[in-house]
């Protein structure tokens, strides 16, 4: 190790390295800026653009650095020995500013962490790439990685540079990981990477893909954010939910879009924090048990909905920063609510700031369009083969369970991951190696995600928008299924509305939509959806879908909600047609909350609202959901009438439910039903009732039942069915 100065700084300069420096064009930063040994002596090189002075501060010792005239920018000086320690101190136009070197810090990441990133392997991949805040080398700052392997160059830029790509370019350390400590930076910090790719292209900036906040929209840098910290007060609640998410539980999910559900005044989206209390109190007064979040991951086109992400780890700045989220799911579980995300791994935007082209390759998406391109959505589809690529997905599932406590997720789209033919015609897809249209590789994603996340984080669930046959969605995957908690039951949902929405005096041609689901209501755990995607783009509201005048709209919908509510099934209602909104879900603007006035409307959300109480405290209705043993019919077949019953069960000892529908605006007195056991049956709700808006024509509180047979049963007993209703009786066994 050289002690003293031998030959001057000039003489020691690599004039190749100095032009690539200032250019933009050098690939290996640590090896020419910072403090180097030439031989001749230490040569200490820094790239200032803009300072007419630069000094190294080494303990009480400055030193004047030495100006190249023949590139700008870059001042060098010859250092007799190693110090523990320097800043550099420069000067520009009167101003003076000190600032540690980025180069004069080792690596960051450990060679584990490298290991595991280049096999596509390590789980938690947030904790190793992005932005961390923290102390390196006795500094604070923060560390930034970066996957981009075919890249030349990768620099962080952002206001703290000026944006110059030249100046902060990062490390790169084997399987294409880019690195550097910034020292002085940290939260707040907006950044992007520049890209210099494969054919020494410069690339549109970059938004961090493991960057954990954003811009507000229409800007797209990635900003700073310190995960570390967090301050939960669930432990009590996360002990329990297990319980709470299992196939035996009573589970009713509110479907909600964070920035429409209710707005303040100026038409401003609600913040985190006034939601926590607005919404959280809310959805607990109505009885549902969860809350489903449409995606919050950041997006950059409000008209997507959150479908659209591009970045995967970042809860979005429209509502405020990822503390502020924390403290939204901290209040939910306050109130016993369980959160789920909905979660898009199925394909990403076209945004030039996004993970498309990302490192002038394709990276991400599949390079041909007949893999990589969804015609539907002009988006694009990651490539699952590729182990890092399956690695970020994965491993974002995780990040949102345990870094923000979420409860399950929700996984869009499920069915356009598993076919490589979905919405393609015959010469527009590529077969897999078998010849076929299974999509193997997002196949064992899924899979690998179920397994990961059931096996890490105890008590979560997890749920497929799934809309095929495709078999085994809610299986194991160690008995070949994916892996999912549960599955939507998208027929029962399209069969039961087609139904609702005919004319009753066509009905009875239709009668057995209605029936056809308990075919195969146990073959998956299913979710029982009435989501978005049922009120928008035209489709008008759930009360506009109902036909007659403006009584029997609200009765059938009451009727067909006391439907859904006694189906096998959990449930799931999107935010406002609760209370039947008259329009269809507007994204742009609040939730018609005006319209709770009106007691017709009044009337519906406190039926949902008594569905839901009842539903959570029967087992009857909850318990069996996914076997056959939890539902039998009592009157399956008569259509003439719109009639239908059916008796649900629980364990040994718990009380029976049936339920009557009748679904024709004709009331239906006398009617005999067999019940299941003898004895005082209370009618427990009538969606009929006066207080939701109904006719207040039912049973004065129950019927006894008499000996004679009916309907397969021991005994029986004459009911009136409200006309448009749904009465449920439970047994007494008092």
């Amino acid at each position: 190790m050289p002690t003293t100065q031998t030959q001057a700084p000039e003489a020691m300069v690599d004039h190749n390295a100095a032009k690539a420096i200032v250019t933009g064009h050098c690939a290996d930063p640590f090896a020419q800026l910072g403090l180097q040994d030439r031989g001749a002596g230490l040569l200490l090189t820094v790239f200032v653009p803009g300072a007419d002075t630069v000094k190294v501060l080494t303990g009480k010792v400055e030193a004047d650095m030495t100006a190249l005239p023949d590139y700008p920018g870059l001042f060098v000086a010859s250092l007799p020995k190693r110090p523990k320690t320097y800043r550099l101190r420069a000067s520009a136009q009167g101003h003076t500013w000190d600032f540690d070197d980025p180069y004069a810090f080792g690596p960051v990441l450990t060679d584990d962490d490298i290991y595991y990133l280049g096999e596509g392997t390590h789980q938690r991949l947030w904790d190793a790439l992005g932005a961390h805040v923290m102390e390196h080398e006795g500094v604070r700052g923060t560390r930034f990685a970066v996957w981009a392997p075919n890249a030349q160059r990768v620099s962080v830029v952002g206001d703290f540079n000026l944006w110059d790509g030249r100046r902060a370019p990062m490390r790169k350390r084997s399987g294409g990981v880019w690195e550097i400590f910034m020292p002085g930076m940290g939260p707040g910090d907006v950044y992007k990477y520049e890209i210099v790719g494969i054919n020494g292209a410069r690339l549109p900036l970059k938004a961090d893909p493991m960057g954990f906040g954003s811009e507000h929209p229409p800007r797209t840098g990635s900003v700073v954010r310190d995960l570390s910290g967090a301050r939960w007060h669930d432990a009590d609640y996360m002990k329990t939910r297990a319980a709470a998410q299992n196939i035996d539980a009573p589970i009713s999910i509110y479907e909600v879009n964070l920035s429409s559900w209710k707005r303040a005044p100026g038409n401003r989206p609600l913040s985190y924090i006034e939601l926590a209390s607005d919404l959280i109190d809310y959805v607990a007064w109505m009885g549902f048990t969860h809350i489903e979040l449409m995606p919050i991951s950041e997006h950059p086109f409000d008209g997507s909905w959150g479908y659209q992400p591009v970045g995967m780890y970042a809860p979005t700045i429209r509502h405020g920063t990822p503390d502020e989220f924390r403290a939204l799911v901290d209040a939910a579980h306050a109130k016993g609510l369980g959160v789920l995300l909905d979660w898009v791994p199925g394909h990403f935007p076209i945004d030039e700031h996004g993970l498309g082209n990302f490192d002038g390759t394709q990276l991400y998406e599949h390079a041909d369009p007949r893999e990589g391109f969804h015609q539907d959505w002009n988006t694009l589809i990651p490539n699952f083969g590729r182990n890092e690529v399956a690695n970020y997905y994965t491993s974002n599932a995780l990040y949102w369970l345990e870094e923000y406590h979420l409860d399950g997720i929700r996984v869009d789209a499920v069915a356009s991951m598993l076919y490589r033919d979905y919405s393609r015609k015959h010469d527009e897809w590529v077969p897999n190696y078998d010849g076929g249209r299974e999509n193997y590789e997002a196949i064992a994603l899924l899979q690998n995600m179920n397994t990961l996340t059931y096996g890490e984080v105890p008590g979560i669930m997890t749920v497929a928008e799934e809309s095929t046959a495709f078999p085994g969605v809610s299986r194991p995957v160690e008995y070949g299924g994916l892996g999912f908690g549960f599955k939507w039951n998208m027929g029962w949902m399209n069969d039961s509305l087609r139904y609702m929405e005919l004319d009753p005096i066509h009905r009875k041609h239709h009668h057995h939509e209605m029936t056809f689901s308990l075919h195969y209501a146990f073959g998956e755990n299913y979710v029982l959806p009435i989501s978005h995607d049922e009120v928008v783009h035209g489709k008008g509201s759930m009360l506009h879908k109902m036909p007659g005048n403006s009584w029997e709209r609200f009765a059938n919908l009451r009727a067909y909600y006391g439907f859904m509510w006694t189906h096998p099934g959990k449930k799931l209602l999107f935010m406002g047609q609760e209370f039947a909104q008259s329009q269809e879900w507007n994204h742009n603007q609040s939730l018609d909350w005006h319209e709770c006035d009106d007691g017709r409307h009044k009337g519906v959300q406190m039926w949902v609202r008594d569905l839901n109480n009842f539903y959570r405290d029967t087992p009857s209705l909850y318990l069996n959901d996914t076997r056959p043993s939890g539902f039998s019919w009592l009157e399956a077949n008569d259509a003439d009438r719109s009639v239908f019953a059916y008796v649900r069960h629980g364990g040994a000892n718990d009380p029976k439910v049936v339920v009557v529908m009748n679904m024709t605006p004709v009331e239906r007195p006398g009617y005999r039903i067999g019940l299941p056991a003898g004895g005082r049956w209370r009618e427990a709700l009538n969606s009929d009732a006066e207080a939701y808006g109904g006719g207040g024509r039912g049973n004065m509180g129950g019927v006894s039942t008499e000996n004679m047979p009916w309907m397969g049963q021991d005994c029986s007993a004459t009911v009136n069915i409200p006309p448009l209703s749904t009465v449920i009786f439970i047994q007494d066994m008092s």
